[in-house]
């Protein structure tokens, strides 16, 4: 911080105005508003060719920022770059990858020299399939994937789980110059789409993970940071941590978090998805900008009241069925928003207005699986249900290949349901016009009887 001693009465102020007057429904949608005079295209998205590699129909990068893949025959992926110049930060977001783009993702984070991959989502949510499993499903020789359209090799050469969240390091090798470099992927897995941690604090702690890392540092490539749609949890994020490096950089007086948001959504559609993840962006900068100040007492670290604790196995309510991500930019939420936690480094920022809550966490990570080429339609991402803890006696390889064999059974489930759903619908479609026909002339032998009847 410029100065020694902490002050932030401009970020808590406009913090506590907002939460006063419950207008983060309001705030978020004049951000949506400014952003519709946005002349900003999309043209390289909606091209037929390209149309199938969106997941999502109205999740397209804009053409000024999009993220052009070198050597590969079509220079299109889902990505767009973000960069905010008063953070000297440059990031990468995107799509959780397709099946059919695994490798153009990998070829991305080669090509850019990336040096950290951050994943904010789960493969499964709510029996839905947000990403395909793209890292190899091992460590060691025998499960490297090798990517022939675009000559990479990745392999997978540790992993650790650190209860909310884990992180694996890879390998990619690049067939064609034979170099190879280490990647290392941080994947936080309990943080629900349309929603928010379950504390600023465990986010924070995982975003000083990845800063210690040096992933985000400017003499590296952009870090690749993605959730299912790329502009929600992967906005969030980012918003956050520019946030606070302006903050470490210029003081709190320089930062508006609202104008910057903006800026950001200059080069990616869409980040921050919901009035509460704009609401815990506040939080957890706040909270940030005290926790991250060198001055700040070291027996702080360890209050355990300031915020609930991360549960890995409990999921709390569902939230409503949110809109789709195009109309989430303008349309207020149907409920309140939660609470704001009592927190003894925030102040007096807890209001009794609303009690319910919008968002819950999710269960432990899921195994691998395989999800259709076609881009889906806009859906909300929410919590999976958790999987029942193994016995002690079982070893983590046994536990892994278990939860693996688990979910291919029902991921086979979730498509062989599709498809009969599929084929039911093609037989009433089918069935639709000769019995349409059949009517009509039904229909016309009854006016004509009754015509020369009379």
């Amino acid at each position: 911080m410029n100065d020694g001693k902490m002050n932030l009465n401009n970020v808590e102020a406009e913090y506590m105005d907002i939460a006063n007057k419950s207008a983060w429904p309001i705030v978020y949608q004049k951000i949506g508003r400014e952003c519709q005079s946005y002349p900003y295209t999309c043209m390289e998205a909606k091209k037929p060719q390209n149309k199938r590699l969106n997941r999502y129909r109205d999740v397209n990068p804009y053409d000024h920022s999009r993220v052009i893949l070198k050597r590969f025959e079509k220079d299109y992926i889902n990505a767009n770059f973000v960069k905010m110049d008063r953070a000297n930060r440059k990031y990468i977001l995107t799509q959780g990858p397709l099946g059919s783009t695994v490798g153009h993702f990998w070829l991305m984070v080669w090509e850019q020299n990336s040096r950290a991959i951050l994943m904010l989502n789960k493969i499964i949510e709510k029996n839905e399939i947000k990403c395909h499993w793209y890292w190899p499903h091992g460590v060691g020789d025998q499960h490297k994937m090798v990517l022939s359209d675009v000559k990479l090799i990745v392999e997978q050469i540790s992993e650790e789980d650190c209860s909310y969240y884990s992180t694996r390091v890879f390998r990619i090798f690049d067939m064609e110059s034979s170099e190879d470099r280490e990647v290392i992927q941080f994947h936080y897995t309990t943080w629900p789409d349309f929603g928010v941690p379950s504390s600023p604090i465990a986010f924070l702690n995982f975003l000083q993970k990845v800063r210690l890392s040096g992933a985000l540092e400017s003499n590296v490539g952009p870090a690749v940071v993605h959730c299912s749609a790329g502009i929600g949890r992967s906005g969030t994020f980012c918003l956050v941590d520019s946030c606070l490096v302006i903050i470490e950089k210029e003081g709190l007086d320089s930062v508006n978090i609202q104008q910057i948001l903006l800026e950001m959504r200059k080069d990616r559609m869409g980040l921050i998805q919901t009035p509460d993840q704009l609401r815990f962006s506040y939080q957890a900068i706040i909270e940030g900008a005290k926790r991250f100040n060198p001055d700040w007492k070291e027996e702080k670290k360890m209050e355990e009241s300031v915020y609930s604790a991360v549960a890995d196995d409990i999921e709390e309510e569902a939230p409503p069925p949110p809109p789709p991500r195009a109309e989430s930019l303008t349309r207020a939420p149907a409920r309140p928003l939660p609470a704001i936690p009592t927190s003894a480094s925030l102040g007096n920022l807890n209001f009794s207005a609303t009690t319910e809550t919008s968002s819950s966490d999710e269960g432990p990570p899921t195994p691998p699986v395989r999800d259709s080429p076609t881009p889906a339609s806009s859906a909300d991402d929410e919590d999976d249900e958790p999987i029942e803890p193994s016995p002690e006696s079982e070893t983590t390889e046994t536990l892994r290949r278990r939860r693996t064999r688990e979910l291919a059974e029902r991921v086979s489930a979730i498509k062989r349901r599709a498809r009969n759903a599929e084929r039911w619908h093609s037989i009433k479609r089918s069935l639709y016009k000769p019995l349409t026909i059949t009517f009509g002339f039904l229909l016309a032998g009854i006016v004509i009887y009754s015509y020369v009847k009379h």
